[in-house]
C-alpha cells in the first residue's frame, strides 16, 4: 500500500504557497534577504519550525512571508514547491497565493510574472506543474477588489485559474465579499473558499449561497447540519479537506480517527491535500498513509485520488490526458484491479 501511494500519479488542489516553502528553502531566503531569524543556525531553524501550536503556527508563517520579497524570491519558491510536489509524483496542483501579503513589495505584474517563471522552470526541471488561485484574505476586506484585479491579470496571462477566500474565518463571513465573487464569475474565473474550518455550518452555507463557489476549502464542520450534508450531495460539491492540518490546528482531536470517513460515508465528494505541508510536518503522501491507518482501503483511496483530478480547475482536454496516465499506473501495477468512476 505504501509503495503504491508514493508511486500513483497524483494531483494536489488546497495548498498556500508560503505554506509550501520547507524549512531549508526559507533559510536560504532569510539568508539571502538578511532577514534575522529566531535560530542561529539551519538545525536550530529546522526545530523552530516544526509546529508547536496555532500561535507557533502563525509566527513562522508570518516569518516566512517577511523573508519572501523579491521576484526570484518567488521565482525560487514555486521551483522549489514543484521539486518537492514531483518528488511525490504530484503531477499537477493548484495553489493558492495572497497577492494583499506582497503588495508593499511588488506590483501585481512583477509577482505574476515571477510566479509564471517559477512555474515554467519547474516543469522544466522536474515535469510538476501549477496553476495559481489569488486568495482574498478574510482580515483584509478592503484589499478583495485589488486581489480580483490581480487575478484576473493573472487569467490573461495563463497563470491564474481562480478567486479563492481564505484567512481568518471567525468574524469575516463570505457575505461581505458577494459583489468581488459575482464579478469574478462574470469573468470566467473559478471560485472557491475556505469555510467550515473553525466555524461552524453557516460558513459553508454562505459560501454555497453567497458567493455560489464550485469548491470548498475543509468543509469538514458540515457534519453539524443534515440539511448542508444532503446540499453538498445533491450537488457534489468538493470539500478539500486536510488531515494533519486539522489535527495540527486542534479543529480536529488527534486521539480521534478523522471525520473524513463520515464525509465518504455519507456520500460527499472529498478531496485529499495538504495544506500548509511542512509546518505541519506533512505532505500528500502522508495524507493518504493517515487515512491507510485508520482504515481506508487502496479502493477508498484511489478514489479520493480520482476525485482530486476531476474537481482540479484543469481544461477537459488536459484532464483527459491525466485519466490516461492514471489508467495506465492502474494496468502496469495493479493487476486485476477496476477503479470506480469518480463520485
Amino acid at each position: 500500500m505504501s509503495k503504491l501511494l508514493r508511486e500513483m500519479p497524483k494531483v494536489e488542489i488546497h495548498t498556500h504557497l508560503i505554506g509550501t516553502a520547507d524549512a531549508e528553502t526559507i533559510y536560504q531566503l532569510a539568508q539571502r534577504n538578511r532577514v534575522a531569524l529566531p535560530a542561529d543556525s539551519l538545525e536550530e531553524w529546522r526545530l523552530f519550525y516544526e509546529f508547536r501550536d496555532f500561535t507557533h503556527f502563525i509566527e513562522v508563517y508570518s516569518i516566512a512571508r517577511q523573508c519572501v520579497q523579491t521576484p526570484d524570491d518567488y521565482v525560487f519558491l514555486v521551483e522549489q514547491f514543484l521539486k518537492h510536489q514531483a518528488e511525490q509524483n504530484i503531477r499537477y496542483s493548484e495553489v493558492h497565493f495572497g497577492t494583499a501579503l506582497s503588495s508593499d513589495r511588488l506590483t501585481d505584474s512583477e509577482l505574476l510574472e515571477a510566479l509564471s517563471l517559477g512555474a515554467d522552470n519547474g516543469e522544466a526541471k522536474y515535469g510538476s506543474r501549477v496553476k495559481f488561485i489569488a486568495a482574498i484574505v478574510r482580515h483584509a476586506p478592503d484589499l478583495q477588489r485589488q486581489t480580483l484585479e490581480c487575478a484576473l491579470q493573472g487569467q490573461d496571462r495563463g497563470i491564474v485559474v481562480g478567486l479563492g477566500l481564505a484567512g481568518q474565518e471567525s468574524g469575516y463571513p463570505p457575505e461581505e465579499f458577494t459583489e468581488t465573487f459575482a464579478v469574478a464569475r462574470r469573468q470566467g474565473l473559478k471560485v472557491v473558499a475556505h469555510a467550515g474550518e473553525a466555524v461552524g455550518a453557516e460558513s459553508i452555507w454562505s459560501a454555497l449561497e453567497q458567493l455560489k463557489v464550485e469548491r470548498i476549502g475543509h468543509g469538514i464542520r458540515c457534519l453539524d447540519n443534515d440539511a448542508l450534508v444532503q446540499k453538498l450531495r445533491d450537488l457534489q460539491i468538493p470539500l478539500e479537506v486536510s488531515p494533519q492540518s486539522n489535527y495540527c490546528l486542534g479543529i480536529v482531536d488527534r486521539a480521534q480517527p478523522h471525520p473524513i470517513r463520515q464525509l465518504v460515508d455519507a456520500g460527499l465528494y472529498c478531496t485529499l491535500n495538504s495544506d500548509d505541508p511542512p509546518m505541519f510536518k506533512t505532505n500528500l503522501v502522508n495524507e493518504y498513509l493517515t487515512l491507510a491507518e485508520q482504515g481506508f482501503s487502496w479502493d477508498e483511496l484511489w478514489q479520493l485520488n480520482l476525485n482530486t483530478l476531476e474537481a482540479s480547475f484543469l481544461p477537459e482536454l488536459e484532464k483527459n490526458t491525466y485519466r490516461q496516465e492514471w489508467q495506465a499506473f492502474l494496468t502496469n501495477h495493479i493487476s486485476n484491479f477496476s477503479p470506480a468512476e469518480p463520485s
